[in-house]
């Protein structure tokens, strides 16, 4: 029953849409309409101009009705065209206006005018060179978007190296992301990937960066986004392409550390397209050094544990994906999109291991860990012409299955057995989802949104050879939105809305339901055209996924033992910021200050096992979190082809415990990162960058982890007029390792953890891309609304490399 009240929800707003789009029924005619394409050239050189401007009018009554500028390949698409004779302008600086008359009729829309060559003015110098290159960071009203593919030192890493370089957000040696200090929600083009669902540290080492274009940090999400993540939203905006004939690229790299492989595709005729994508990550197996040091006290006996010892890891990675698009006519579209995953990380170890002071004896160990995801999803979106109408409806499915197999075989140094423990776990995650969005512009200001989504998941857990604790796990969402945003006066804007969200969740014949509203606002001002001011509130939810409620008790490292809490509640956040922005001469800066109020905040929590010497890691409702906080982001071009940037982040820990519990970190603390790069341009297409990130000691309630610094940089030269990329990268070339120490206090319980990560690595980058690549985006689902894990060792004592 509660699931077709939930899908309900979703349908209601279906309905209420259509009444807007009296076609829908099939019952009124669309007027057809078709498109305009053409590549603008140099006639002398050849050579596409970009940013040429195009405009249409009617021959009949000269009225303008459609125009744009052409982009890096000197291509412009104009949209919506209804059949009638057109006069089509072309201009640019320096250029001879041209005038090119067509016609298009209602059997014959599309008009492609081909390749059409404007001739340089009288008074323009013989050579003249356009060089256009996108800015790395962009600052928008409601997000901070990083273009990873403007950032060479990218080429051959993993997104989470990507991650690293984003202004606001702090990346540790595992993957963990935060942003301003707290948990965030990771979304891939819109909407989360399977693998997210068990851990993002994973997830991210799964797509290489040569197929990440931008990366969006959303610090206000609006009422439409699904109301998780505390700190905020990050996307990331893969590569794609929607071009005539045939276009792609290929990335590859070999080094030290890892390999990559990377290709892109996409074959389009007319209103047909195919995307398809590949990409790999082969990791070596490199010796990491752990040493850990474990302390609790029952019944008056204190019991240490001491281990020192090496892991072999290793970790690879591959990823697939096929995409199709059609497009009826301008107004109805219909897209659909299939990708699969597939993770494999782990491998040997040993360590020396001693009890109270006296060496004990060796333990040998082995740990697999693999996933593989499939997410498919079906989109139809419908346009009016009224522009900026739109109707959309949107299916998805997501479905995982992720293995954990360890052994660990305790032995004297003379060989006689102490204690031998294995045990494997299979978990599956499966994710239904229907959702329909509506825009309506009631004018060029004013625009009203409303949708309506229901989400069914169901997560299991099945332990080897002991059936009594598999693990069934149900949670149905269901959500209504309605947002609005117009203009105040001419210089001040207003987004806002509330969205509203029905949990049911059903495992082990209990129950718990529960009701939320999340209103949203933002105030944003502009000054003099360059200068925007900003005031934004939100509330959030942060709902525990499988890695955090899964109960199977990992013994990967048998004196530090893993267990998930399926009894966790989710977190609620309160969320102010006001923020500042300018651009001064060509240089950028963005300024913000924040607080943010949580209650219910999970942490991870570390407590005596049964069992001596042994503690066991889980997570909890430690209690209410509060935090302020300062982002400071910075610009700068001494000269035009030389860039300077920096990130400083601050923020305070503080929080207010449930009195039944004991953590180490009572007070308030602060956490810092900071982020510097410097990138060049030289002649002959070569390019030089370094940077530099240096991460402050984090807190949660019973730990601290100690500050690190990495630093790299790359060299890059282009070939075959741009077409072609080789570089060469080096991370932290002077140092083999990252040294990491972690302390873990609670009651009767302490706890150490130095890991030393080997992170120096060099590597060899080839890239190569054919045809004309556009990029555009697709409406998707975006299910943002669950608790992932950062960290899927938890107390594990190890390290993912």
């Amino acid at each position: 029953m509660k699931r077709i009240l939930l899908l309900s929800i979703g349908l209601i707003f279906m309905y209420s849409a259509k009444a807007q789009f009296p076609g829908m029924g099939g019952g009124q005619k669309v007027t057809v309409t078709g498109r305009i394409t053409a590549i603008i050239l140099d006639s002398l050189t050849k050579k596409p101009i970009d940013y040429a401007t195009v405009s249409l009018t009617k021959v009949k009554d000269g009225k303008a009705v459609n125009g744009g500028v052409t982009d890096e390949k000197g291509k412009i698409v104009l949209q919506n065209v209804a059949p009638d004779e057109y006069k089509v302008s072309i201009g640019f600086m320096g250029y001879k206006t041209k005038t090119v008359i067509i016609k298009t009729t209602p059997e014959k829309p599309d008009n492609n005018l081909g390749s059409i060559s404007i001739s340089t003015t009288s008074n323009t110098l013989n050579e003249v060179n356009i060089v256009g290159q996108k800015a790395v960071v962009e600052n928008k009203i409601d997000r901070l978007v990083y273009n990873a593919e403007a950032d060479a030192t990218n080429a051959g890493g993993d997104a989470t190296d990507v991650m690293r370089k984003v202004p606001m957000l702090s990346v540790d040696i595992n993957g963990n992301v935060q942003l301003r200090g707290s948990s965030v929600r990771v979304l891939i083009n819109g909407k989360p990937s399977g693998t997210m669902a068990n851990s993002v540290a994973d997830a991210l080492k799964m797509l290489p960066a040569d197929q990440i274009k931008s990366v969006e940090v959303i610090t206000n999400p609006s009422a439409k986004y699904d109301a998780e993540g505390s700190g905020g939203i990050i996307n990331i905006i893969t590569k794609k392409s929607n071009a005539e004939g045939v276009s792609g690229s290929v990335n590859a790299t070999t080094g030290t550390r890892q390999n990559a492989g990377a290709f892109n595709l996409t074959a389009k005729t007319g209103r047909f397209s195919v995307n398809t994508a590949l990409g790999t990550q082969l990791a070596y197996p490199q010796e990491s050094r752990v040493v850990f040091f474990n302390q609790t006290t029952a019944n008056n006996v204190t019991t240490s544990i001491l281990q020192d010892g090496i892991s072999d890891w290793t970790r690879q990675a591959y990823n697939g994906s096929l995409g199709l698009d059609y497009d009826f006519n301008a107004y109805n579209n219909i897209s659909t999109n299939a990708k699969y995953t597939r993770f494999y990380n782990g491998g040997p170890g040993n360590s020396a291991t001693s009890i109270n002071n006296v060496l004990t004896g060796n333990t040998l160990s082995s740990t697999k860990m693999s996933n593989g995801n499939l997410d498919w999803n079906m989109d139809y979106k419908l346009t009016t012409k009224k522009q900026g109408e739109e109707f959309s409806i949107s299916g998805q499915l997501t479905t995982g299955k992720n293995t954990n197999e360890f052994f660990n075989d305790f032995k004297t140094s003379a060989g006689v057995p102490i204690k031998y423990t294995e045990s494997n776990n299979v978990g599956e995650n499966k994710e239904y989802t229907a959702q329909s969005d509506y825009v309506y512009p009631f004018s060029k200001s004013v625009i009203f949104e409303a949708g309506g989504k229901a989400i069914f998941r169901n997560i299991q857990s099945q332990y080897g050879g002991n059936a009594n604790q598999d693990f069934d796990y149900d949670q149905n969402v269901g959500a209504a939105y309605s947002t609005i945003s117009f203009n105040l006066t001419k210089k001040i804007q207003f987004k806002g809305g509330v969205r509203a969200e029905y949990t049911a969740i059903n495992f082990s014949n209990n129950k718990n339901d529960y009701f939320n509203l999340f209103p949203s606002g933002i105030l944003s001002q502009t000054i003099n055209g360059k200068t925007t001011l900003k005031l934004a509130y939100n509330r959030r939810v942060q709902r525990p996924s499988l890695a955090y409620l899964n109960p199977f008790r990992n013994e990967a490292n048998q004196f530090s033992v893993f267990q998930g809490n399926p009894n966790l509640k989710p977190e609620l956040s309160d969320n102010l910021e006001f923020g500042y922005s300018t651009y001064i001469k060509g240089s950028i800066i963005n300024a913000s200050i924040f607080y943010r109020n949580t209650k219910n905040a999970i942490e991870p929590f570390n407590s005596p096992d049964q069992i001596p010497g042994t503690t066991l890691s889980t997570f909890i409702n430690a209690g209410t979190t509060q935090s302020y906080g300062f982002n400071l982001f910075t610009s700068y071009n001494p000269i035009p082809k030389w860039t300077l940037m920096s990130n400083i982040a601050l923020n305070t820990y503080e929080i207010k415990s449930r009195p039944d519990i004991k953590g180490m970190n009572e007070g308030t603390f602060l956490n810092y990162n900071f982020f510097m790069r410097s990138a060049n341009s030289f002649k002959g297409g070569w390019n030089l960058e370094f940077f530099g990130v240096v991460n402050s000691p984090r807190y949660t309630y019973q730990s601290k982890t100690e500050p690190m610094f990495f630093y790299g940089g790359a060299v890059k030269k282009d070939f075959f007029k741009k077409q072609g990329t080789i570089g060469l990268n080096v991370l932290n070339p002077f140092n083999r390792d990252l040294h990491i120490e972690t302390v873990t206090q609670g009651d009767n319980n302490y706890q150490t953890q130095n890991i030393y990560y080997p992170l120096r690595s060099f590597g060899l980058n080839f890239s190569y891309k054919f045809g004309k690549l556009k990029f555009t985006e697709k409406k998707k689902i975006k299910n943002d609304d669950i608790k992932q894990d950062q960290n899927q060792q938890g107390g594990q004592g190890g390290i993912q490399q």
